[in-house]
């Protein structure tokens, strides 16, 4: 396939006659345009099917409770073609690595569970009978449990990941790679800390009553869509959003609504933020602290003039703790550093502050460009002392809020996906089963990966996901895999990480979020929580392509089955009736009582949040202020000339590639580009549209590089860059992630840029 490369700028608002055109493209090019047409009328609806794309909440409002990229994601699910055994009689496993991550996707449905035959380097049906005896066989003849991994996927309904918790804790291990470790592991642990509960405080009804919204590190019009309609309604209403964004986003500038018939046909839109600053990359932390600093000035200033302060007093002296020695923090960071590690200057920081200031309901929000930096745990508790300045927990119109990647991600935390399982699970699992789990923590992501390269891995398996272009360092990642004993990869369609089958491997194909799914007792529904913790019932509706796949629920009880035999649980039994694991949920799952009655909730229900009643589970029974300082660099192993972030493109959700367009950067046709300041491409020698070579800066003596990256000017602050992921994964060190968190720090790179020594532009599409 050949595509047509342009970079050409996009003039129109995000959203408007731009979205519609491209999720009509989009439903006509899967080769099954009235099916999905009917998906997507029946998507975030009741008695309907969740969408597969982003955690966003559901407003239950609107006619067409969808987005674009959210059609994209039940378009690209939802289709004709797919892959059978003829395909891989025409293609090797050798051959198809040389494909790009699109090309294999784009095949279309695993439809027959494969078995990997190393002779011929082509994957080969097998039965469900003899893949189940394979894994089971694999795992009985581990020598610990803990040789055995279990990643997951943030799309895994609560069913599925619930079993498969349950499963990998009676075999004996807690090693739970999972793709939250390598996105928004600070976001859980810092407002953990902090508040004592790892999930965000408000409602999506909150949106309606902030005065303010500050958006930090995030670009909702590619990642999570939706969210421009409650950012947008929140701007008409007179609400000020701020935003700190590195480059500038089309999504948080200017929305068109694609349900307004008026703004679809005319130009007419509404502008989203009434702030826009441009921080460094890792920047955020300083940003707050300045923001923080201007305020405490003002406040000390009112008190000394004998005026009421500026802060919640009454709040701060009966929920929180620790405000001194923040206080005594923000008076030892000097003007100076702040305005050299944000890269905003102190007005800037001012004018952000008096925002802050004048609003009585503040909402902060943010997402993974908080998350994948060094210092990133210490930089959502400074956002979350912001808050607790002015009291803005536990009141409508005001909160903590993080915006969460996959649909279940946060789901999945909630049924037990967690290398530290806090106690109090481990203990209600033990009382319910009549079984004594393992204490010991697990292994986040990272740590699988490094067990894996010393050869400790017999079994992997994996529920959804594509690791092999998730993880950071790819060619060690790689390697990784490729040294295990046995690889199972439990998917829909075909991708990377399939390609590098371990002495062993099965892929096993899966039914997907938008197909019917049919048991032993009849049809199944299975339910998802979203960014607002309101769970939601989610019920197929397509007919599955073959009979040969198998949901996500029935593979995972079917391999605990083979492993485990009905001694404990009878694992068939849960797979034939889903009625039957919430009722374990609902024994064993704070929140989830009366679980399959409170499935039929008109929007679904909320499991509650303690901190946003005012009830703090950290060790000082409040709210506790961190005091930590300033890093004293982002990246402080090494000075670099360049900071890289990774990102997605528009045409792209996680790893999956839906096309090679990335409409609102003005990128066409092409994913090996590199976002730059012109004034930067100048200062090399270079110009816009050169090809260049991008390399870490590492102390490790390891060399890892991409080439033939073409610039694109593009407004960015000077010495930061942009690319796309999985592309500049390799650039990533295995080594190289946050405090306290282990997930890489894929937007701290750094890097220096030489030109092109590759003269083959051409990519294979």
């Amino acid at each position: 396939m050949k595509f047509k490369t342009a970079i050409k700028p996009y003039r129109a608002a995000a959203g408007g006659l731009g979205s519609l055109e491209a999720t009509t493209r989009f439903v006509f090019d899967s080769k099954n345009a009235l099916k999905n047409l009917r998906n997507l009328l029946r998507m975030n609806k009741a008695r309907g099917f969740d969408c597969p794309g982003c955690a966003w909440g559901d407003d239950n409002k609107s006619t067409f409770s969808f987005c674009e990229n959210g059609a994209k994601a039940v378009t690209w699910e939802a289709t004709r073609r797919q892959i059978d055994a003829s395909f891989f009689a025409q293609h090797s496993v050798s051959a198809l690595n040389r494909q790009s991550d699109y090309f294999l996707e784009y095949q279309g449905r695993l439809t027959e569970p494969l078995r990997y035959n190393p002779h011929t380097d082509r994957y080969e049906p097998v039965s469900w009978d003899d893949a189940f005896a394979l894994i089971g066989r694999h795992i009985r003849e581990m020598d610990h449990p803990n040789q055995m991994e279990l990643y997951t996927s943030g799309r895994a309904s609560n069913e599925a990941s619930y079993l498969y918790q349950l499963f990998g804790r009676m075999v004996g291990t807690n090693n739970f790679p999972d793709c939250s470790n390598m996105c928004h592991e600070a976001s859980g642990a810092g407002l953990k800390r902090s508040i004592g509960v790892g999930k965000g405080t408000i409602h999506l009804t909150d949106f309606e009553q902030a005065d303010a919204i500050f958006v930090f590190g995030q670009n909702p019009g590619t990642n999570h869509p939706r969210m421009l309609h409650s950012l947008r309604h929140a701007a008409d209403r007179g609400a000020r959003i701020v935003t700190f964004n590195t480059l500038r986003e089309r999504g948080l500038e200017r929305f068109a609504d694609p349900q307004k018939p008026l703004e679809v046909v005319t130009s007419r839109a509404g502008a989203i933020s009434s702030a826009y600053y441009q921080p460094n990359l890792g920047g955020d932390m300083a940003a707050v602290r300045g923001m923080a600093k201007a305020l405490l000035e003002t406040h000390r200033q009112r008190l000394a003039n004998g005026e009421a302060g500026i802060f919640d007093d009454a709040f701060i002296a009966q929920h929180t703790t620790g405000i001194e020695a923040w206080f005594a923090q923000i008076d030892a960071a000097s003007w100076q550093s702040i305005e050299a590690q944000s890269g905003l200057s102190e007005q800037q920081l001012r004018d952000a502050a008096a925002v802050w200031q004048s609003a009585r309901r503040v909402i902060c929000t943010w997402a993974m460009g908080i998350t994948q930096h060094k210092h990133s745990l210490d930089t959502v508790r400074e956002i979350v002392n912001l808050q607790l300045l002015g009291g803005h927990l536990g009141k409508p119109g005001a909160g903590l809020c993080p915006v969460r990647g996959h649909s279940n991600v946060q789901g999945n935390r909630t049924m037990g996906i967690d290398e530290k399982p806090p106690a109090a699970l481990l203990d209600s699992l033990a009382r319910h089963f009549g079984f004594e789990p393992p204490r010991t923590p697990g292994h986040h992501t990272v740590a699988a990966i490094q067990a894996m390269l010393r050869d400790e891995v017999k079994v992997l398996i994996t529920l959804g996901g594509n690791l092999a272009a998730a993880a950071p360092d790819t060619t060690l990642t790689r390697e990784a895999l490729k040294r295990c004993g046995l690889t199972v990869h439990i998917s829909t369609k075909l991708n990377r990480t399939h390609l590098m089958p371990g002495a062993q491997s099965l892929i096993l194909p899966t039914l997907g979020r938008t197909e019917e799914d049919m048991q032993a007792t009849g049809r199944q529904f299975v339910t998802v929580e979203d960014s607002f913790s309101m769970v939601h019932a989610s019920e197929g509706i397509g007919k599955p392509l073959a009979e040969t796949q198998k949901s996500e629920t029935a593979i995972v009880a079917g391999i605990a089955h083979a492993v485990l035999g009905n001694s404990k649980l009878d694992w068939l039994a849960l797979a034939d009736d889903y009625n039957l694991i919430r009722d374990h949920i609902a024994a064993t799952i704070p929140g989830f009582n009366n679980f399959n009655a409170r499935c039929e909730e008109p929007g679904g229900f909320w499991l509650g949040n303690s901190a946003a009643s005012l009830t703090f589970a950290t060790p000082s029974g409040k709210a506790e202020f961190s005091s930590a300082p300033l890093p004293d660099a982002v990246c402080p192993e090494i000075s670099a000339p360049f900071v890289l972030q990774t990102l997605r493109s528009h045409d792209q959700y996680n790893t999956t590639i839906y096309g090679l367009d990335d409409r609102y950067r003005g990128v066409y046709g092409q994913r090996d580009v590199l976002f730059m300041h012109p004034d930067d491409i100048l200062a090399l020698g270079l110009s816009d549209g050169d090809r260049v070579d991008i390399t870490t800066l590492a102390t490790d003596g390891i060399t890892r590089q991409v080439t033939g990256f073409r610039l694109v000017a593009y407004a960015i602050p000077r010495g930061n860059l942009a690319a796309y992921y999985p592309e500049t994964n390799p650039l990533v060190p295995l080594t190289r992630y946050g405090d306290g968190t282990g997930t890489p720090t894929s937007k701290s790179i750094p890097v220096t840029i030489t030109p092109s020594r590759s003269v083959d532009t051409q990519r294979i599409a």
